[in-house]
C-alpha cells in the first residue's frame, strides 16, 4: 500500500479585498512517498497560493490538509512551524542563503533551528548532503562566491538537513538558464530514484514539468487534471 504523505482535502480559499474572490475551488489530492509531482497553470491560478497552503504557512482556508497523516486544523502557529521545520524542505525561486556566511553553515542552519542534534553531528550531516550533490567542495566558501546554479543546489542541501518528509519548491528553476535548470531537474531526480524523496513542485516550466512522474495542472483556482 502507497504511504500518503500529504492529501488535500476540499480546500477552499477567498481573498477579500474588498469584494469576496474565490482563488481555490475545492482542492483534493493525495501525494504518496517518493512521488516526484509538478503544479502547472498560468500566472495567477492559484498554484503559489495553493503551495502557501500545502506548507502550513496559510492558515486562512476551508477544508482539510493532512500531512504525515496527521490534519494541519487548529493547530497553534508553534506547531506548525515545527511542522515545517521536521516535514517540510523548501527551494525557492531565490535561494536565500545569507552572504556572511559559508555554504557549510548556510546547510547547517535549519538542522540547528531544530535542534534535535548535536552542532557536530548537523555539520556532518550538512557535509554528507553537500556530498551527495557533489559540492562538498563548496564547503567553506561563503555564499556570495557561488555562482547562481551553485547556490541553488546549497539552498537545495539545505532543504535536506533534516531529512524532511517532502520537498517543496516554488519556480525553483524560475531564476536558471537552461543548464542549471537540467543540473538541479537532474538533483530532484536523483534524490526520488535514490533516497526515494518526495517533492511537490510549483512550476512554469512545461519542460521541466514533462519529466516529473505526475503533473497536477490548475485553472482559475480549480485542478483540472492529475
Amino acid at each position: 500500500m502507497s504511504e500518503k504523505v500529504l492529501e488535500a482535502r476540499n480546500i477552499n480559499k477567498d481573498f477579500h479585498d474588498p469584494v469576496t474572490i474565490n482563488v481555490l475551488k475545492d482542492i483534493n489530492f493525495t501525494i504518496n512517498k517518493g512521488e516526484f509531482v509538478s503544479v502547472i497553470g498560468k500566472s495567477g491560478c492559484g498554484k503559489s497560493t495553493l503551495l502557501y497552503i500545502l506548507s502550513t504557512m496559510d492558515t486562512d482556508y476551508s477544508g482539510e490538509l493532512l500531512i504525515d497523516n496527521i490534519s494541519m486544523a487548529n493547530k497553534k502557529e508553534m506547531d506548525l512551524a515545527r511542522v515545517r521545520n521536521e516535514k517540510i524542505g523548501f527551494v525557492f525561486q531565490f535561494h536565500y542563503l545569507l552572504n556572511e556566511f559559508t555554504v557549510l553553515q548556510n546547510v547547517m542552519l535549519p538542522g540547528l533551528k531544530l535542534g534535535k542534534f548535536s552542532e557536530e553531528e548537523i555539520e556532518h550531516r550538512a557535509l554528507e548532503r553537500l556530498k551527495k550533490l557533489g559540492i562538498e567542495k563548496l564547503a567553506l566558501k561563503s555564499a556570495n562566491q557561488l555562482s547562481g546554479g551553485e547556490k541553488q543546489r546549497v539552498a537545495i542541501a539545505r532543504t535536506l538537513i533534516n531529512d524532511p518528509l517532502i520537498i517543496m519548491g516554488d519556480e525553483p528553476t524560475g531564476n536558471l538558464d537552461k543548464k542549471n535548470s537540467e543540473i538541479v531537474f537532474d538533483i530532484f531526480q536523483q534524490l526520488t530514484h535514490e533516497f526515494n524523496q518526495t517533492l511537490l513542485i510549483v512550476t512554469h516550466d512545461n519542460e521541466f514539468a514533462k519529466k516529473t512522474n505526475r503533473i497536477i495542472e490548475m485553472e482559475d483556482g480549480k485542478i483540472i487534471s492529475q
